[in-house]
C-alpha cells in the first residue's frame, strides 16, 4: 500500500502534501512548477474485516458449510478408544481467506474444543450450536493462506438429519463408525463440510492395539507404541467432506496392487468368509470395464470396506474406498452393488456437486453404470433395464422431478431410476458415439472440481450438436411420465 506523506520545505514556511517517494521541495530561489493538470490520488480506503458467512447458501441447506475462505489441505489426527466412547483430536487446516475475516466458521458437533491458534498465534473461539466460530488475532487479508489448528475432545454423537436419519460418527461393539450423507465429517473433525469445497486430507487414526482403523486414499503405514496402533492414510485428490470415513473395528484384510495402485479391502470379521469377500474382490474388475466407458479411473488407490450394523443398511462411495452394508451380500455375491459405488469416484467424488440439487448427476450416472455393468457382464441389456422402469415405476416416481426433488426426496427412487432413465433417453438421443464421448468429456473436463446439471446439459449439447433442452425438461423437472424414446 502506497502511503501519504507531508514534508516542511526549509526556508519556505509552506506545509506541502505528496505521495510516498516525491522528490523534496526546491529551495525559494527556484522557480514555481508549472501546474499540474493531474488529479490528486484518492487515498486508499480502509479494509472492513467481515465475519465469513455461516453457510454456502445451498438453496436445500443453507447452514451446510461455510464462506469466506477455501480449504486447501486437512491434517486429521485422532485417538479413539471404544471403551471410553472418547474421541481426542488435533486437526490443522490449511485455507485462504476469499475475503477480509475478523473471524470465520467451522462446522463442528458435539465435541469440546480446548485450543485454536491462527498462523501460531492464540485464537478466540466460541460455538453456536454446530458452528465453531473462530476469530484470529489479526484480520484475515483477501487472498492470504492461513493455517488453523484446532485441538479438541469428547463424545462423538451422531447427526439427525433430515434425509437419511442418523448419520456421523457411531459408536459400536469393537470399535465406531463414521459415515454419512449428506453430512457426516464434522462428528469427528472440524471442517467446512459442503461439497464445493474440496481439499486433500492427511489422517492419523490411533485405536487399541489389534483393531484396524480404515479411511480413504493410500495407506500410509502404521506404527504401534504400547497398547495403541496409529494407522496412516493419505487422500491426495480433492474430496468432498462427505466421502470422508474412518471405520474402526476387526476385519480380514486384503492387500495388493492394480495398475501400480494400492488394493486395500476390509470385510468385518462379524461376517463368515464368502460373497462379501468375493464381490469386493471385484472392484478392480469392475473398475477396469468402467474405464472403458468413462476414462481414466481418478484416484490413486483401489477397495472397499463391509460393516455390519443394523443402523447402516446402505452403501456409502467414500472416496477411494467405499464402505458397503453386509445386507447387500445377504443372497450372495453382488457387483452390481460395486459397480454403482465405484461409478461415483467418477460422478459424485472427483466429479462433485457444486450444489445438492443437482443430486441425479451422482445417482443417476451411478445407476446407469449398474445397468452398463450387467450388460457387460453377461445379463440384462440397459435397454431391458430401462424398459422395466419406464413399465413399471410408481406415480410418485413420475411426480417428483429428479432434477428438483426437495429435500425430503433427495435420495427418492426418483432420483435414481428417474435419473438413470434420464442418462438412457439422452444415449437414445445423441446416439452411442456422441454418447460415451459426453461421459468421457464430463469426467475428464471437471476431474477434481464441482459441475452443475446446466454445465451437463450444455456438454451434451456442444458434444452431440443437439437441442436437448426439451428432453431434459421432461425427464429432469417434468411432473409426470414424459414420453418414451426410442430404442438403442
Amino acid at each position: 500500500m502506497t502511503l501519504s506523506r507531508r514534508t516542511l520545505c526549509a526556508g519556505t514556511g509552506l506545509l506541502l502534501a505528496g505521495m510516498l517517494g516525491l522528490a523534496g521541495c526546491g529551495s525559494a530561489e527556484d522557480p514555481a512548477p508549472a501546474p499540474s493538470s493531474a488529479a490528486p490520488a484518492a487515498p486508499a480506503a480502509p479494509r472492513q474485516f467481515l465475519l465469513g458467512a455461516a453457510g454456502v447458501g445451498d438453496a436445500y441447506f443453507p447452514t451446510y458449510g461455510n464462506g469466506g475462505y477455501d480449504v486447501s489441505r486437512y491434517t486429521v489426527k485422532v485417538r479413539y478408544d471404544p471403551a471410553e466412547d472418547r474421541l481426542t483430536g488435533t486437526t490443522t487446516v490449511q485455507a485462504a481467506a476469499t475475503g477480509d475475516l475478523s473471524a470465520f466458521n467451522l462446522d463442528l458437533a458435539g465435541l469440546t474444543v480446548r485450543s485454536v491458534t491462527v498462523d501460531g498465534a492464540p485464537a478466540k473461539h466460541g460455538r453456536k450450536g454446530d458452528e465453531l466460530v473462530v476469530t484470529p488475532a489479526r484480520g484475515l487479508i483477501a487472498g492470504n493462506g492461513f493455517v488453523v489448528e484446532i485441538a479438541y475432545d469428547g463424545k462423538p454423537e451422531p447427526l439427525r438429519n433430515e434425509v437419511l436419519g442418523s448419520g456421523g460418527f457411531l459408536h459400536t461393539d469393537e470399535g465406531a463408525i463414521a459415515l454419512g450423507q449428506p453430512e457426516s465429517a464434522s462428528t469427528w473433525f472440524p471442517v467446512n463440510d459442503h461439497p464445493s469445497d474440496k481439499a486433500t486430507y492427511d489422517f492419523e487414526i490411533t485405536v487399541p492395539k489389534g483393531l484396524t482403523a480404515v479411511s480413504n486414499g493410500v495407506p500410509a503405514g502404521k506404527s504401534t507404541t504400547g497398547d495403541w496402533t496409529t494407522w496412516k492414510w493419505a487422500e491426495r485428490s480433492p474430496m468432498a467432506s462427505y466421502l470422508s470415513t474412518v471405520v474402526i473395528g476387526k476385519f480380514r484384510i486384503t492387500e495388493g496392487e492394480h495398475k501400480g495402485r494400492p488394493v486395500f479391502h476390509a470385510v468385518t470379521t462379524d461376517l463368515p468368509s464368502g460373497a462379501a469377500d468375493r464381490s469386493i474382490a471385484d472392484t478392480v474388475e469392475v473398475t477396469d470395464y468402467l474405464e472403458s466407458v468413462f476414462g481414466p479411473y481418478p484416484f490413486e488407490a483401489y477397495g472397499g470396506v463391509v460393516i455390519s450394523d443394523a443402523r447402516i443398511r446402505y452403501a456409502l462411495e467414500t472416496q477411494s474406498r467405499p464402505v458397503y452394508s453386509a445386507s447387500f451380500f445377504s443372497r450372495g455375491e453382488n457387483t452390481a452393488v460395486v459397480a454403482h459405488e465405484m461409478a461415483h469416484q467418477w460422478f459424485g467424488n472427483s466429479v462433485s456437486l457444486a450444489r445438492w440439487q443437482d443430486i441425479w448427476l451422482n445417482e443417476g450416472l451411478a445407476t446407469y453404470a449398474e445397468w452398463l455393468w450387467a450388460e457387460h457382464d453377461g445379463g440384462r441389456t440397459a435397454q431391458q433395464e430401462f424398459d422395466d422402469r419406464y413399465a413399471g415405476s410408481s406415480g410418485q416416481v413420475w411426480r417428483t422431478p429428479p432434477g428438483e426433488p426437495g429435500v425430503p426426496n433427495l435420495f427418492s427412487e426418483s432420483v435414481y431410476q428417474r435419473g438413470g432413465m434420464t442418462v438412457h433417453a439422452l444415449r437414445v438421443a445423441v446416439g452411442d458415439k456422441a454418447f460415451f464421448e459426453i461421459l468421457k468429456t464430463w469426467a475428464a473436463q471437471n476431474r477434481d472440481a464441482n459441475a452443475t446439471t446446466a454445465e451437463f446439459v450444455a456438454l451434451a449439447e456442444r458434444v452431440s450438436g443437439k437441442q436437448l433442452d426439451d428432453l431434459f425438461e421432461a425427464w429432469l423437472y417434468g411432473k409426470q411420465r414424459p414420453d418414451r424414446p426410442g430404442r438403442v
